[in-house]
């Protein structure tokens, strides 16, 4: 089983975010390379990259399986501020090449927005986006992700996905990443999740999935909603995502958590936890932990008190 969460790049770049998916017991992460609703960023650290590196070989993280997530400001749908659509292209394209600094593999894309704008005309936007920035790609593969259909998205169904990866020029470059979460919200039924692998295969193509963001979603079946839960504690349920996990067709893809963190139960303090740590061990061991929410608290407040806070 190849499972992470997301995590922090923050002071040590790559290397603080191999160190924390160890302590979750993560075996993949996925990270940004900045705050992903802003343009700061810092150089990559070579001296910490080839130390990340070196303890991802330590711990049997393989570094290709590791995923990196483009920014939230990336929208390469909309094009009616040229000034706008030429930023997004090119800080995607510099995104890329600091996965490519890394040694990173895949990153993963929001298709974009259309706002405004008829979704035929979106599409192409998107089209024209991945080809000018793919022309420059030389290891590093955008994954396109599934989207729950919220306001204007773009790639909200598989029809959409396809017609982007039908379109564009270097498709050794091109792949998806579907989100659990997403795809409920988007109306698929994740209860029937072989059919809806097969309607994948037909429409895109099975070699194009290279990862798959877990999450349980707050949300009833096609609500366009985008509101994601912990393993086993919204609508889509443990026993259907357990499924989805151990799915024979999914063992070497990276499965990818970006569930929810837990608040303080104590109104007065604002405190939130990880839950990734329970999250993965709850799925190594197949079996749902439904006092999972009070062992992540107890655990963590028991770090806080070791750390005096």
């Amino acid at each position: 089983m190849i499972i992470g969460s997301h995590v922090s790049f923050g002071k040590e770049g790559l290397l603080g975010s191999v160190k924390e998916a160890l302590s979750y017991g993560a075996n993949t992460f996925m990270f940004y390379t900045g705050a992903p609703q802003n343009t700061l960023r810092k150089p990559i650290d070579k001296t910490s990259t080839l130390e990340a590196q070196k303890l991802m070989e330590e711990n049997n993280i393989d570094i290709n399986t590791v995923i990196c997530h483009a920014p939230y400001i990336v929208n390469l749908a909309n094009n009616l501020d040229e000034r706008k659509y030429d930023f997004s292209i090119n800080f995607l394209l510099g995104e890329i090449k600091r996965c490519e600094e890394m040694g990173i593999k895949y990153i993963v894309l929001h298709p974009g927005s259309s706002v405004g704008i008829e979704r035929s005309i979106a599409l192409d936007n998107i089209v024209f986006a991945l080809n000018q920035v793919l022309k420059e790609a030389t290891s590093t593969m955008i994954l396109l992700e599934t989207m729950a259909g919220k306001g204007t998205e773009i790639g909200c169904n598989l029809d959409e996905i396809k017609y982007l990866i039908e379109h564009v020029e270097r498709k050794e470059f091109i792949g998806v990443c579907i989100d659990t979460c997403h795809l409920n919200d988007a109306g698929y039924d994740m209860t029937k999740f072989n059919d809806f692998l097969n309607v994948f295969n037909e429409k895109i193509g099975l070699n194009y999935l290279k990862c798959v963001h877990v999450n349980d979603s707050k949300n009833p079946l096609g609500a366009h909603k985008d509101r994601h839960a912990n393993i086993g504690y919204g609508t889509l349920g443990f026993d259907t995502l357990i499924k989805i996990i151990n799915h024979e067709s999914l063992k070497d893809i990276p499965k990818i958590l970006e569930t929810p963190y837990i608040g303080d139960i104590d109104e007065d303090t604002a405190r939130i936890y990880p839950p990734y740590k329970f999250e993965i061990a709850m799925i190594k061991e197949g079996i749902f932990n439904p006092n999972m929410m009070n062992d992540i608290r107890a655990f963590y407040q028991e770090k806080d008190k070791v750390k005096g806070l």
